[in-house]
């Protein structure tokens, strides 16, 4: 068994001045403003527009994002809207082959120390998940039907599509206090990514 830790990448990542473009051309055109687009005129534009809650603009922009991150969280991740997804499926990946390393991988949990009687408890608990889901195997279940003894805990990777402004609410929500722990982290994570390419979208967003 293999523990890993979560992991955020950009995957369809426009340059910071197409998406200003973009999204001032779209917005401008509401107010037939086309002829004040100069250089250095999309930030102040688009600022303006946030601050006033004229979020609908910017969903002219979006990204694809690849999370990899534990089952739990991937579970809470696609309940966002509106966004596509695919995601590692435990019906056909079958964890006893070779491009798995014959092993399940399990994202280290961020609230538990390593060596202490909990984290011990949660990595026993995942191993014999683990040697129960490759006996199944090898007692003739497909992998889909060996995947229902897996772990929360198990690794998957999720990409997500979505526009700007679903990527604003999805950082909202997420890097929250009151969201997991877990989800915290990838959230978090995101944010400060999206924060150093793409600022003026989510620069009023704290983490």
């Amino acid at each position: 068994m293999k523990i890993v830790s979560p992991n955020v990448e950009l995957l369809n990542a426009p340059s910071y001045p197409s998406l200003l473009a973009l999204v001032e051309q779209a917005g401008r055109t509401c107010y037939k403003s086309e002829d004040k687009i100069k250089d250095g005129s999309a930030e102040a534009f688009i600022r303006n527009i946030l601050k006033r809650g004229h979020e609908a603009v910017i969903e002219h922009g979006s990204l694809s994002v690849r999370f990899t991150c534990d089952r739990g969280v991937s579970h809470e991740i696609v309940r966002h809207r509106l966004a596509a997804y695919c995601q590692e499926s435990t019906r056909y990946c079958n964890y006893s082959g070779d491009k798995f390393g014959g092993e399940i991988s399990v994202i280290k949990p961020c609230f538990l120390a390593e060596n202490t009687p909990a984290w011990e408890q949660w990595k026993w608990a995942c191993e014999v998940a683990e040697k129960v889901y490759f006996q199944m195997l090898n007692w003739g279940c497909k992998a889909q039907e060996a995947r229902s003894v897996l772990p929360n805990s198990l690794k998957t990777e999720v990409v997500m599509t979505a526009n700007l402004r679903e990527w604003r609410h999805f950082l909202r929500l997420r890097t929250s206090p009151a969201a997991h722990p877990d989800m915290q982290v990838v959230a978090k994570m995101l944010c400060r990514i999206l924060k150093d390419r793409y600022l003026v979208f989510f620069e009023d967003i704290e983490v």
